[in-house]
């Protein structure tokens, strides 16, 4: 907004410093605004601009206080409204994962770059209105379905939001950081969570250097750790031997019972995560003409597509999966996995009784919709207690559906298949895939021992 109401005051002296400053202040529609120079004459010069400007009666800008002719003509850019600029630029090409996770960092810093001022709505609700409300590019345009609560929450960041301007100042880039690295109630967030949000702001303030709003990126002159980047090693309690993974898939025919037949429909579908090491998402996407399924024998699966559980709000389709290629490989790439009889003859025993949905996918729900996460995850709650002993069931072992793709590499590495070949029908690179399940790989205590001994020249007996 811009105002013709300006009052500019004579030059006043900070003395506070260690050395004393010039200050220039004046005041836009009753806001206030100043400006620190070093020497009187720097001050009087840019005081002396203002007064040109409000005698030529140009308006003053009522966020930065300033004329557009000491902005260069340029509008100042909000930090809301960069926020804005880049969803639009990135939405359309972005995965639904990418738009959660990017509108979450986004969410999470507006609030912090804001004038002081009364009314600012409660932290809860200044975050949904930004996060479900005013950042997602199919929800700006439904205002009328906004909650009162949600419209003035918008209303308020709207008009208290600094402009990007303000990340020039040091002080304002520590304030940046300090939000990144909390969580809504304040506690510090997962080092994990700081990383992909300052990932996300980082580069949404690269683009307000590209659209020429600020000369370098802010956050390039700070550095704050946050504890090591370290890739996440599977914890070797939540595999299962390979007869506690039959016994689990076989306690699935159990669960829901004969009718609804609950546990039957997911059978193949958690052996494809243990006997393919395939990600859940991955087994959702699975069709039939990926499959070669032989009456005996290995068969194999070219794995093209993947559906993660993403949410209805940020997927194109409105469905709560979104539809993508697989995780880090290029667009039309497929995966070949061969898979051993066991999973050949359960996945001809699924089709044999539940068929394929209308798109052809081989796991679909009893309305031939993708399967729910809460779904199968109850499920295999179920199989846990019907299969596992009590102190088991307590524990992590299989704990989470997952952990059936960490039991099947770590199956395939203790059976001797060198690394690459694992890598290549896991979807790892061959460095990740020795990092991650590092600690998985049973029976090389004994061995690395017995080479220790052996170049000692001594022999592990009894004294």
């Amino acid at each position: 907004m811009k105002s013709y109401k300006v009052v500019i005051w004579k030059l006043s002296i900070n003395r506070s410093a260690k050395k004393p400053t010039y200050l220039v202040r004046w005041s836009v529609d009753g806001e206030p605004f100043h400006e620190s120079h070093k020497t009187k004459a720097l001050a009087d010069r840019f005081r002396a601009k203002l007064l040109r400007a409000a005698d030529k009666g140009e308006p003053f800008d009522t966020v930065t206080g300033l004329p557009d002719s000491l902005r260069g003509g340029r509008a100042a850019l909000s930090f809301l409204d960069l926020a804005l600029k880049y969803v639009d630029a990135r939405w359309a090409e972005a995965s639904a994962k990418q738009r959660d996770s990017m509108t979450d960092a986004l969410a999470t810093v507006v609030p912090v770059l804001v004038k002081p001022g009364r009314g600012r709505p409660a932290p809860e609700v200044l975050r949904r209105a930004l996060r479900s409300y005013a950042l997602p590019v199919p929800r700006r345009e439904r205002e009328r379905e906004r909650p009162d609560e949600i419209a003035s929450a918008v209303r308020w960041i709207e008009k208290a939001s600094l402009p990007v301007g303000e990340l020039q100042e040091i002080t304002r880039v520590h304030e940046l950081i300090d939000g990144l690295s909390r969580r809504l109630d304040g506690k510090p967030a997962a080092t994990q969570t700081y990383r992909r949000r300052r990932a996300v702001v980082f580069n949404a303030l690269e683009f307000a250097v590209e659209l020429e709003h600020l000369t370098s990126n802010p956050l390039s002159r700070v550095r704050r750790k946050r504890g090591k980047r370290a890739v996440q090693e599977v914890d070797r309690r939540v595999v299962v031997n390979p007869r506690q993974a039959r016994e689990l898939l076989t306690a699935l025919t159990y669960v829901g019972g004969y009718e609804r037949a609950s546990g039957r429909r997911l059978r193949a579908f958690f052996a494809c995560l243990y006997y393919a090491a395939m990600r859940p998402g991955e087994a959702l996407g699975l069709r039939r003409s990926d499959c070669t399924l032989p009456a005996k024998g290995w068969g194999r699966i070219e794995l093209a597509e993947t559906r993660p559980t993403a949410g209805k709000a940020w997927t194109d389709s409105g469905e709560a999966h979104d539809r993508r290629g697989l995780k880090q490989r290029a667009e039309g790439e497929v995966r070949i996995v061969p898979i051993p009889p066991p999973l050949v003859r359960l996945l001809r025993d699924h089709l044999k009784e539940f068929g394929t949905a209308e798109d052809g996918r081989l796991f679909s729900s009893e309305r031939g919709n993708v399967i729910a996460a809460s779904s199968y995850s109850r499920a295999w709650k179920q199989a846990r207690e019907l299969a596992l002993m009590p102190h088991q069931v307590s524990s992590v072992l299989a704990f989470r559906p997952y952990d059936l793709r960490h039991a099947g590499v770590s199956q395939w590495l203790n059976s001797g298949v060198p690394a690459p070949e694992v890598a290549a029908r896991a979807g790892h690179s061959v460095d990740v895939l020795l990092k991650i399940y590092a600690k998985c790989i049973d029976g090389q205590e004994q061995e690395m021992n017995d080479r220790i001994m052996q170049g000692l020249g001594e022999e592990d007996g009894p004294d």
